[in-house]
């Protein structure tokens, strides 16, 4: 379904209701704006969909039917541009500041944050370094990460795993000294919560031109 940014019409609609002193019916918004009102039907009809507008009946003062009216929904527009990157870029700036304790900071925001994402193991479960490394991907996988798990030869549990996209690319670009030990974080973080006997000993940022390499261990040897 077209969202306002993508239908002029819509938007159109949606201002004059906002525009508007009192809730409006089909007919009303349709002769603000010079339409049929079938097709103000239709995009009222969206903009409920959407939860921009809000649809009620009206009761009559006297004599007459029910008529059905339409209100913008009372908060702020949730269809405007977003500025995320921005906004991370403002806190990283600020953290970078700190000094030689930022780096321990980002590591210990992403180990909060590690344990806090990944999935529970089922009570009374062991963890194994195969499973825990398992998960270990699956979380990086639902967060953007296109991780591979790479083992080597003795057929044991994955010593690497192989990040494959950065879904903060350009921020790890400008604040690596900061991102990457968030990442890290996070992975040791995970791997914690797990009570995993493997750790994440270390981050190599782009070891490879479209990789970056996190490096597994036995959790006493880290």
């Amino acid at each position: 379904m077209a969202t306002t940014q993508e239908s002029p019409r819509r938007r159109e609609v949606l201002d004059v209701l906002r525009a508007a002193p009192a809730p409006l019916g089909v007919a009303e918004t349709a002769e603000r704006i010079g339409v049929h009102p079938n097709t103000v039907r239709f995009h009222l009809d969206a903009l409920v969909a959407d939860g921009l507008v809000q649809r009620r009946v009206e009761e009559p003062s006297g004599r007459g039917r029910p008529r059905t009216v339409y209100a913008p929904r009372p908060g702020m527009d949730r269809g405007g541009t977003r500025g995320y990157r921005l906004l991370a870029q403002m806190l990283l700036s600020r953290l970078a500041a700190e000094g030689p304790g930022a780096r321990e900071s980002a590591t210990e925001a992403g180990r909060a944050w590690g344990r806090f994402l990944v999935d529970p193991l089922p009570p009374f479960e062991r963890p194994t370094p195969e499973g825990s490394a398992a998960r270990l991907v699956a979380l990086l996988d639902d967060l953007g990460f296109a991780p591979v798990a790479e083992r080597d030869g003795d057929g044991g549990p994955p010593r690497r795993i192989r990040l494959r996209h950065c879904p903060f690319l350009e921020l790890a670009e400008e604040y690596g000294q900061l991102v990457c030990p968030l990442h890290l974080g996070l992975m040791q973080g995970a791997l914690t919560e797990l009570r995993a006997p493997l750790t994440a000993s270390g981050l190599e940022p782009f070891a490879a031109p479209d990789s970056c390499l996190a490096h597994l261990a036995e959790a006493t040897a880290a």
